[in-house]
């Protein structure tokens, strides 16, 4: 089972693809980020993080897409920038025919540290032991998105041990 897992931002949004084998060994395919220009108008920013997501799903042909979503801090600017991203990387999802399954940032720290208050720092520990890689993964809005696929990962399973106790 592939999963890609994203963590959205107009000025970079970063991607994870992660591979789960039938033995649930987990494997990082790939994870990077997608850069927009801040001198670009917002209709070719959105058009760039689109057009990434595109290529990053048509090259890694992922089964499965998780986003963070939106928390309003202090910034309404910042959170309503931060929603045309996640709404150009959803559009792209769903135009490849998948599936968006969204995680709030609670979430994602609940499900990878079992904290739903956990530092920035906490999480890169546990994904950096639960996929046994040697560094932690870098740049941090990429190590976001890996925390956000696993997340999925871990949500899904549990769904599918319940499933099967039915």
């Amino acid at each position: 089972m592939r999963i890609l897992g994203i963590d959205p931002g107009i000025a970079c949004t970063g991607y994870a693809v992660l591979e789960s084998g039938d033995d649930g060994k987990l494997f990082l395919i790939e994870l990077g980020v997608i850069r927009t220009s801040p001198q670009s108008p917002m209709a070719d920013r959105l058009k760039t993080v689109f057009d990434g997501i595109c290529e990053v799903i048509a090259s890694l042909q992922p089964k499965f897409f998780a986003i963070e979503s939106v928390f309003v801090g202090k910034n309404v600017q910042s959170a309503l920038k931060l929603g045309h991203a996640r709404g150009a990387a959803m559009v792209a999802a769903s135009k490849s025919g998948l599936d968006v399954v969204e995680f709030s940032p609670r979430e994602v720290k609940q499900n990878i540290t079992g904290n739903g208050n956990a530092s920035k720092e906490q999480v890169q520990f546990m994904v950096t032991s639960i996929l046994k890689l040697t560094k932690v993964p870098k740049p941090n809005d990429a190590a976001d998105a890996v925390a956000i696929a696993l997340s999925f990962l871990q949500t899904y399973k549990f769904k599918q041990i319940i499933k099967e106790l039915r």
